[in-house]
């Protein structure tokens, strides 16, 4: 252990630079020698053919030899000596040559998140540096990550029993020939309904439920059709240890108090999901909806992981009774087939930690019915690393209240852990391959699954998910969309290794490699992206279909603009979604060439995209114009000064990035002109920054204006902020310009 220490200490004492060349070549670089600033006297050492016999010493050394040690060192040894280790004065000058490296790693550790992207640009720097921050991150910590090994035996599904009074509670719901969940799992797909689930062609319904509005139904097989009117539909039936707690869904809310009532909207969730079939609902709004949304999809998974566990235990215990039974020389019965090729069943993805700590507490307090505690297991522990100390919350700023409830609690974004749950008892910190539940940031599963060539990566655990759960997927695109992509394409593929499975229990579909047919995803939003709409297209075939919530709204986001200011949409032609050269051409011909002059300074341009955010502003350092930046990625002192020059006019235009006003929310003094390189994700953002110009307070009115740029393939985002009608005629008609007062109806 010493050893390793002394190791580990050393290799974190090296800059970035050395560790990147200590890891490329297996030395540090001849730069890094130490060399003394004060030459020293030449000394001329005679070198023996055996060093070890050396008997030679230099007579200014022999003083200080008596002083040190008794023991006599040779020239050779000495000499070796002085490469050992580094003066303090090297030393000081390697931090200091190294010290913008570390200003960029402390500035990321300060955004919390994962924002590493790779794209095209002259300056792109800092998405790399990020994403070797993290891979250092885990190369040092992986080793230290803690796995509850102790309580293995307790919640293993192998070793355990149901008791004689729990099978016969358990008994009925599993024989239960009308239980969605076991009509799910029992289904036999054929290869004929396979290739037609792969093939695409879907038949599609819509439906009305009186609180999610219109429904979107899309079913690939059909004998497994559209879901009904939200009357004729039930609820699941729930495990036994449910029964009694799940109308208290809302407990957790108010804990000491009476338990709020389900709420209607709960209930249509609650009928969706008990059907197994995917679902999106884009309209969960983190303010009045999100915890409800939360508590619903919770119980959901609980109630599925309490049947399944249930269902592997009482076969454990009916094939040690049929052991016991049994004659010699009689037939052998065939095992059921109960489980997947990997014990993990659920998957949930939430972008921080404090998401993760609601969920853990959420299931918590389903498992605790009246007067009845659960033992946790590793719960102190798990409070401390997802909980929020006291001198680390934030102080009161004046933020929005969408702002202050995404960003409660611990807003780290790189973690996971494993929860098994047997007999209504709870482990956290569960290794993956003995856990039920697994939740993950995309970031923390990310740097678990690796990627292609590297030596250390795992993606095993993720074979057998039979239900898979984004929560808050909108903030997602803010991070990093590529780990949510990274973790999709590595869902229910087939295993490298057994991992001591018992291949007689195992579902012959799981077998045939088709567990992402029977897998079943809940995605939850608050905006509609197409980004999002990719994953439920690409990355899910659930044979049994999916349902979509398609409900536009009527006024938008332009409606909540204070200032009196004419808003101008030009609309430029794209051959697709990812068209992002038609945009930029469109902007610098079009519409830069109109904010040149200096009559109209004080310009912020809001740029949605980073990789759009860098073009831009190597065009403009090119064509050398008075402009300054924000993004993501820029030091407190760099967003003050940019804000200081733009407010004063020594800036001409400011450079703004969507993801620096999601996690910062600064007001942006000082802005006359507003122009959108993009139209916002979040439609509430359009009316924030349109509003900013009301806080310079100059009382210019008179000579705002704001310019937006959309195309046909931005027609979510256009009615999120114009309104669905006013979208439909945009995008409709034979004009490309379109202006609206904020304040008045008509469109001139």
């Amino acid at each position: 252990m010493g050893k390793r220490r002394q190791k580990k200490q050393l290799f974190t004492n090296l800059s970035k630079k050395q560790k990147k060349h200590l890891k490329e070549f297996g030395e540090e670089h001849p730069f890094h020698d130490v060399v003394n600033e004060r030459p020293e006297r030449t000394q001329i050492v005679d070198l023996p053919s055996s060093p070890e016999q050396s008997d030679s010493e230099p007579e200014n050394r022999i003083e200080q030899e008596e002083e040190e040690e008794p023991e006599q060192q040779t020239a050779y040894q000495r000499l070796l000596s002085t490469l050992g280790e580094p003066s303090a004065d090297a030393q000081n000058q390697e931090e200091e040559s190294s010290n913008e490296e570390e200003e960029e790693e402390e500035l990321l550790c300060e955004e919390g998140s994962d924002e590493a992207e790779e794209g095209g640009g002259e300056e792109q720097e800092v998405p790399g540096d990020e994403e070797e921050g993290v891979n250092e991150k885990e190369e040092v910590a992986g080793d230290k990550e803690f796995e509850d090994k102790e309580h293995e035996s307790a919640f293993s599904l192998e070793t355990n029993f149901m008791e004689r009074g729990e099978q016969d509670e358990n008994a009925a719901p599993l024989k239960n020939s009308k239980d969605l969940f076991l009509d799910h799992l029992n289904t036999e797909l054929t290869e004929e309904d396979v290739n037609k689930i792969t093939s695409g062609s879907k038949s599609k319904t819509q439906i009305t439920w009186p609180k999610l509005g219109n429904l979107l139904c899309t079913n690939p097989l059909e004998r497994f059709g559209p879901i009904g009117p939200q009357k004729d539909t039930d609820l699941a039936d729930f495990h036994k240890l449910l029964e009694s707690s799940w109308k208290d869904l809302n407990r957790s809310f108010n804990p000491k108090g009476p338990a709020e009532e389900i709420s209607p909207l709960q209930l249509e969730l609650l009928a969706l999901m008990g059907s197994y079939k995917d679902l999106y609902h884009p309209d969960t709004c983190p303010l009045k909806q999100g915890p409800y949304v939360r508590s619903a999809y919770c119980l959901h998974v609980l109630n599925h992981v309490l049947k399944a566990n249930s269902r592997v235990l009482a076969h454990n215990t009916q094939l040690r009774e049929r052991k016991t039974r049994a004659k010699a020389g009689a037939e052998p019965h065939d095992e059921p087939r109960d489980q997947g090729l990997t014990r993990p069943k659920v998957l949930i993805l939430v972008p921080f930690r404090g998401g993760a700590l609601q969920v853990v507490h959420t299931l918590i307090s389903l498992l605790e019915t009246k007067g009845k505690k659960i033992t946790v297991s590793n719960k102190k522990k798990f409070k401390e690393e997802f909980g929020e100390a006291e001198d680390e919350k934030p102080a009161n700023l004046r933020r929005p209240d969408d702002y202050h409830v995404i960003f409660s609690g611990n807003v780290d974004d790189h973690f996971r852990i494993g929860v098994s749950i047997v007999r209504g008892n709870m482990r956290l910190y569960a290794p993956f391959y003995s856990s039920d539940i697994i939740i993950a940031s995309p970031l923390g599963l990310r740097t678990v699954l690796g990627a292609e060539g590297e030596s250390k990566r795992d993606y095993d655990f993720l074979s057998s998910i039979e239900l898979l759960v984004l929560d808050q997927t909108d903030v997602f695109l803010m991070q990093n969309w590529e780990h949510v992509l990274h973790v999709m394409t590595h869902m229910n593929l087939q295993p490298l290794d057994s991992h001591g499975v018992d291949f007689s229990r195992v579902r012959m579909w799981n077998l045939n490699n088709w567990a992402r047919h029977y897998r079943q995803t809940l995605v939850f939003s608050s905006i509609q992206d197409p980004q999002i709409n990719n994953i439920l297209t690409r990355h899910c075939a659930n044979y049994r279909g999916q349902i979509t919530a398609k409900n536009m709204p009527k006024t938008g986001s332009i409606c909540q603009v204070l200032a009196q200011l004419p808003h101008i949409f030009q609309m430029f032609s794209s051959d697709s979604f990812m068209d992002q050269d038609a945009r930029f051409q469109f902007f610098v011909d079009q519409v830069l060439p109109q904010y040149r002059d200096s009559v109209m300074s004080h310009t912020l341009i809001y740029i949605p995209s980073y990789f759009d955010y860098v073009r831009l502003r190597n065009h403009m350092k090119k064509e050398e114009m008075n402009f300054t930046s924000i993004c993501e990625y820029s030091s407190k002192s760099e967003v003050s000064r940019a804000r200081h020059f733009f407010q004063k006019g020594e800036k001409q235009f400011l450079l703004f990035t969507e993801r620096f006003h999601f996690y910062k929310r600064y007001a942006i003094k000082g802005i006359k002109n507003l122009i959108f390189y993009g139209l916002p994700a979040f439609p509430h953002f359009y009316s924030e920054v349109c509003n900013m110009l009301a806080a310079g307070g100059q009382g210019e009115e008179a000579s705002w204006t704001c310019t937006a740029l959309y195309s046909r393939y931005d027609a979510h985002k256009l009615a999120a902020i114009a309104g669905a009608q006013r979208a439909g005629q945009m995008l409709h008609s034979n004009k490309n310009v379109h202006l609206f007062i904020t304040g008045a109806e008509d469109k001139v």
